[in-house]
């Protein structure tokens, strides 16, 4: 009975591990042609004014005001909102951020059928704002 309660943990072990190593290895990446996706409104101030408002309405309550990923109902959040002052956003191509505000990935909804493409776009006009 002993060694078949060592054999069962050390199973659970070895997956908790495992699923742990997982779970912090993976990363959110859009696919490669968003990357080639052309942005219609970079530099368009008035689409940028426009993706405030946006952001303002769908994405403040998680991403917060200045999009650090601290908003009131991110912080209660497993998986925090993206911080789009990090790096690892900053570098992504307008496409890519694109591409992941209109698939969405739990906790995140898709934006596909709740914003319009063009709105989507003046999103992230917006999110490259709070960059600079």
């Amino acid at each position: 009975m002993k060694n078949r309660c060592s054999i069962l943990m050390g199973i659970v072990l070895i997956i908790m591990v495992n699923t742990s190593i997982i779970a912090q290895s993976s990363k959110w990446a859009a696919p490669e042609y968003s990357k080639s996706l052309v942005n219609p409104f970079k530099g368009n101030v008035s689409a940028t004014a426009e993706g405030k408002k946006i952001f303002n309405q769908m994405c403040v309550l998680c991403h917060g005001l200045e999009g650090k990923g601290n908003g009131e109902a991110g912080l209660s959040l497993e998986q925090k909102p993206a911080n789009f002052l990090a790096l690892n956003v900053v570098n992504q191509a307008d496409g890519a951020i694109f591409w992941k505000i209109t698939e969405g990935n739990p906790p995140m909804a898709s934006y596909e059928g709740l914003l319009s493409e063009e709105q989507r776009w003046k999103l992230v006009n917006y999110i490259r704002e709070l960059e600079k």
